[in-house]
């Protein structure tokens, strides 16, 4: 498909110019393995774990390449963005290695613990609905009274770029791999895959993991086009954003297929990660483990990357407490 002439669609030229730019800001996170895990799923999956990345989630990336790609004159107003948590968190930690302000729209559910840790990095949170509607609206008044610079959470050139770091790491450190698994909300991170993987490694095929209650995605994907919800309800709390148009041009154009877990199957698929791995995800990480343990005959036999897309949660409010 040629490529939307009213889309700035980002190259693998940005890729690599924002891995040079953000490297002093971000970990080059590692890839672990499991004998556990592979003798589970038949296949030879390799985690990359982005749980241990700056801030607890791969969205340090995109996050550093747009603030540290700003002129001083653009920085000067700060940025802001609207976020469910890792995005906001990100874009906080970067602002404040930069020195400049940053204000976060989040919903009033979202994470407590999201909520402190952007404070922490010194941002300032403004609270709206669990909904798509409401974020965007409360965020336009934000962004009116501050004149921020909007940093989108995935609908951003810059953010798709330095996502696309991620597995630009993953396969220089692991060669020849056949597919690649990463979880799907607005498609930041599976646009930043499709990005490097197309580029650098055309044969590794790509398949986004997107949790059944929130199945936008998938529908899209089916249908040949964007469909939205408003506010759908899943453990996975950063995967409740639809695609947007850059993001679904990549969606459209290079993934292979959208696979689905239920709530109960990624809460399961944590709990392994946790009691096995000894490493500490959250349920929209876990939701590509989960994909992956439903659908063995797919990867048997095959070399399988996958993204662990952050490691934030209350630790006083874990899934397997109540169930």
């Amino acid at each position: 498909m040629n490529q939307d002439t009213q889309l700035h669609i980002p190259s693998y030229d940005d890729v690599v110019a924002a891995h040079s730019r953000i490297a002093p800001y971000i970990h080059r996170t590692p890839v672990l393995t499991s004998r556990f895990f592979d003798e589970l799923t038949g296949a030879n999956l390799f985690f990359k774990c982005e749980n241990f990345q700056k801030a607890g989630a791969f969205k340090a990336r995109g996050a550093s390449n747009a603030v540290f790609g700003l002129s001083n004159a653009e920085a000067a107003t700060g940025v802001a963005t609207h976020s469910s948590g890792n995005h906001g968190l990100s874009l906080s930690y970067a602002a404040g290695r930069r020195g400049i302000p940053v204000t976060v729209v989040m919903p009033r559910t979202a994470p407590e613990a999201k909520k402190a840790a952007v404070r922490g990095y010194g941002g300032k949170v403004v609270e709206c609905e669990p909904s798509t509607s409401s974020r965007e609206a409360v965020f336009a008044e934000v962004v009116a009274k501050t004149g921020a610079d909007f940093v989108h959470p995935y609908n951003d050139p810059r953010v798709i770029a330095g996502q696309a770091t991620c597995s630009k790491e993953l396969v220089e450190d692991v060669t020849d791999l056949d597919a690649v698994v990463a979880p799907i909300g607005g498609g930041g991170m599976i646009s930043g895959s499709c990005l490097t993987l197309s580029t650098i490694s055309p044969n590794t095929k790509i398949y986004a993991a997107e949790p059944k209650n929130a199945d936008d995605a998938y529908r899209s994907f089916k249908s040949g086009h964007i469909i939205a919800d408003d506010a759908p309800d899943t453990i996975a709390d950063g995967l409740k954003v639809p695609l947007k148009d850059l993001t679904w041009h990549f969606v459209s154009n290079h993934v292979e297929d959208i696979l689905l877990a239920t709530e109960a199957e990624i809460i399961d698929a944590m709990y392994l990660a946790w009691q096995r791995m000894k490493i500490v995800i959250e349920p929209s990480s876990a939701v590509a483990i989960a994909t992956i343990l439903k659908n063995k005959d797919q990867f048997v036999g095959k070399r399988v990357g996958v993204i662990l897309t952050g490691g934030n949660v209350d630790l006083k409010k874990l899934p397997w407490m109540n169930s």
